[in-house]
């Protein structure tokens, strides 16, 4: 997208990198990245803003019209890649005035009713005719001065008034944290399984903060399960869409396959087998649209699907690896991050997923691969795999 150049009062929000500060000699491919994720958002927001992206030394800077100040905010709330962000003052390289920009920012904490600051300061520009010891110092007692009410305290400050000298002078406080990890796009592209549950999303995010692009398959077996429950894991899609650059969906209908299950296999073994048919599906989905590995929400021994020889089930008969960023966390881990994410009112909506549907009273706990095996072959659930495949919807 190319840049444009902002009109009317223009406001600036400095960013600050995540774990790209270590990549070295690939450092500027993953820049690229992040900025090409940046200026896709801006645009494709519910309002859109025009922005201009500047590059320094280990920080993004974008210029945009203050009344776009909630859609640059939402943006960097959802960008992966960047450790914290924050909107800045700039002004001159000149000692008074910066001194006078933290002042301003001491009046603005003092009135919010903020008792203790300290000034943190960082001189990229060594020209500048004092150091950084010596600017938090003066600084400071100039915002002591100014501002009476505030008081000094460097080792746990209710704010910090920060100082950075670059190109320009930059002054800011109560900067806002990132999500971190990479940015989207950097390390592939997963295929992730997504029910209508609690698990599967924050499984989604959380790989999506490690750079990854996601799609998703989702096993709708209507009419067993409500159309509402569909519409529910399309709206889980676009919690976890909007962390990874949007999202592919593909619903299949896999109800033939369930009832298949049903009728022939021992009710014990019903939902490992249905895993193990989901993988299928989905690793066969995967190849058809260039997806390097399968992601499930997947924590060890949550359920009886999930023990080690279950899991060991379930993915058998498949060659692309299975990524489970879940796999050690508590249930009250995955409840927070999905709170965080915004996706867990959603998730506990109560319309049924398909893998509930059928669910035995007292399940196969330790399956043996090779009895998982027999089993499936017994069932010919390949036809109909592929008829699911074949007609399956797409959203974007």
């Amino acid at each position: 997208m190319p840049e444009t150049k902002p009109r009317g009062k223009t406001g600036v929000w400095l960013i600050k990198f995540a774990e790209l500060t270590l990549k070295g000699e690939n450092r500027k491919s993953f820049e690229n990245i992040l900025k090409r994720n940046i200026m896709r958002m801006l645009k494709e927001s519910p309002d859109p803003a025009a922005a201009k992206l500047r590059t320094t030394n280990g920080r993004f800077f974008i210029e945009a019209q203050e009344e776009k100040t909630e859609t640059i905010e939402n943006v960097l709330s959802r960008l992966t890649g960047i450790s914290g962000w924050a909107k800045v003052v700039t002004c001159k390289k000149n000692v008074e005035e910066v001194f006078a920009a933290c002042v301003e920012e001491g009046k603005k904490l003092a009135q919010a009713g903020v008792k203790t600051f300290k000034i943190d300061a960082r001189r990229t520009d060594k020209s500048f005719p004092i150091d950084s010891y010596e600017l938090c110092c003066r600084a400071g007692e100039a915002v002591l001065n100014a501002a009476g009410d505030l008081k000094v305290d460097i080792h746990k400050p209710e704010e910090t008034i920060r100082i950075e000298i670059r190109e320009k002078a930059y002054v800011y406080s109560g900067g806002k944290k990132g999500l971190g990890g990479l940015p989207a796009g950097c390390a592939g592209r997963g295929l992730l399984l997504l029910s209508g549950g609690i698990d599967s999303p924050v499984a989604g995010f959380l790989l999506a903060c490690r750079g990854m692009c996601i799609d998703a398959i989702h096993f709708h077996a209507y009419p067993y399960t409500s159309l509402e429950a569909k519409q529910k894991v399309i709206r889980l899609a676009e919690i976890t869409g909007s962390y990874c650059m949007g999202i592919r969906l593909y619903i299949l209908n896999f109800t033939s396959v369930q009832m298949r299950i049903k009728e022939r296999a021992p009710v014990e073994w019903t939902t490992v087998l249905l895993r193990m048919a989901m993988m299928e599906a989905a690793e066969k989905a995967a190849v058809m649209i260039k997806s390097k590995c399968l992601i499930t929400g997947e924590s060890l021994s949550q359920v009886a699907s999930q023990t080690i020889e279950n899991l060991t089930c379930t993915q058998s008969r498949i060659k692309l690896p299975v990524l489970r960023p879940l796999i050690g966390f508590s249930k009250e881990n995955i409840i927070r991050e999905s709170k965080r994410i915004g996706a867990y009112d959603v998730s506990i909506q109560p319309y049924e997923d398909c893998c509930t549907l059928f669910t035995p009273p007292h399940p196969v706990l330790h399956g043996n691969v090779s009895e998982a095996g027999a089993l499936y072959e017994t069932l010919e659930l390949q036809p109909l795999i592929d008829e699911s495949l074949r007609n399956y919807e797409l959203v974007k």
